[in-house]
């Protein structure tokens, strides 16, 4: 059975990545792979400060829940058909066959073409492909948690499980050193994004913990303190590491981040697990579409920030405005035409069985 506030989380969250995305491409923060600032002084960066911290570990959390929802009417055997062709399949074999488009503007945007004239037409490609994973680093990490997470449960065979179902809201607020050593592990040096730790932590407690409906109805009564608590720290969050390079793992790894990270990541359940239970036409549509909007605006967004960057002068206020309807709209129009090609829509979209 489908849980309506986990719907709505899922699609809310999604618009916030391409927002953060938006403001991200011309932040002054982290000016590697991006456009970089209008001036030296921007206060809308202020928004990835908040954000930053916590969006993708909640996304990892719901994703652990959602996990063992279709676990409960499915088997294992399909559980690992179905993440495998919606999550593995697009960001491997889709790589090569349309996010290679993607790659090629992430490369325009660092001036990577520029020394890059002496490397075969092959070699190009290949690493154009690579450099489009992009948003896509989510899924594949999602990819891996799920096959980890099938090899568990052989193990365990639900005591572990249900164990977790007694787990109040001083359990889950004890967490909190868990979250913060997780953050501190498993890290690839590089590319930061593959936080397997903190992340993989995530979505175990998603799915051994807040997949209990008795664990989400005790955490609901504390949705005010939570939001208060969680509201609190980002602000904190903010003035401590305002102009700081928050992607850097010094930064990351500190407990106030990780403490914001996860009494945010508590507040968002308990405020939508209160208040998250509707429907209306909006949230109908952006839950159909929240899968595409999350796979596809990253695309657009690029591609317009570029031409906007190469061939305009606009304020950036109109800037902000144009990229940020590229990628909704964008995204949108894209996943309607792949989701409708046969083959495509498979190693694209990660869509199985007939349109």
């Amino acid at each position: 059975m489908r849980k309506t506030y986990i719907d709505n989380i899922r699609w809310i969250t999604v618009v916030i990545v391409v927002i953060y995305h938006v403001i991200y491409m011309f932040n002054g923060v982290i000016t590697s792979g991006v456009i970089g600032p209008f001036t030296e002084v921007q206060y809308q960066d202020a928004f990835q400060y908040f954000v930053y911290p916590w969006f993708m570990l909640l996304l990892f959390v719901i994703s652990g829940m959602s996990a063992r929802f279709y676990l409960n009417g499915h088997s294992d055997r399909e559980f690992l058909k179905s993440r495998t062709i919606k999550l593995l399949v697009p960001s491997t074999i889709g790589l090569f066959v349309f996010w290679w488009i993607l790659g090629y503007y992430n490369m325009a945007i660092v001036g990577a073409f520029e020394n890059m004239s002496a490397v075969p037409g092959p070699i190009l490609f290949l690493i154009m492909a690579v450099s489009g994973t992009g948003t896509l680093w989510y899924i594949q990490l999602l990819w891996v948690f799920s096959m980890l997470l099938l090899i568990i449960r052989k193990v365990e065979k639900d005591r572990l499980y249900g164990q977790c179902e007694k787990a109040n809201l001083h359990v889950l607020l004890c967490l909190t050193p868990v979250i913060w050593g997780a953050s501190r592990i498993l890290n690839t040096p590089v590319i930061v994004v593959y936080r397997f730790g903190i992340y993989g932590v995530g979505f175990f407690l998603g799915y051994f913990i807040f997949s209990h409906d008795a664990v989400m109805e005790r955490l609901e009564k504390w949705w005010l303190p939570l939001l208060l608590a969680a509201l609190g720290l980002g602000i904190s969050f903010v003035l401590v590491f305002w102009g700081e390079p928050y992607a850097e793992h010094q930064v990351l790894d500190t407990l106030l981040c990780n403490a914001y990270a996860w009494i945010a990541t508590l507040a968002v359940l308990s405020v939508m697990k209160k208040w998250g239970n509707f429907e209306n036409p909006l949230s109908r549509f952006m839950g159909k579409k929240a899968w595409g909007l999350y796979l596809f605006h990253y695309l657009p967004l690029s591609a317009c920030a570029w031409y906007l960057h190469l061939y305009t002068s606009l304020p950036p206020l109109a800037m902000y405005l144009l990229v940020g309807a590229a990628a909704f709209a964008g995204a949108l129009i894209l996943y309607e035409i792949i989701r409708r090609i046969p083959v495509l829509r498979w190693c694209v979209c990660g869509i199985g069985g007939r349109k």
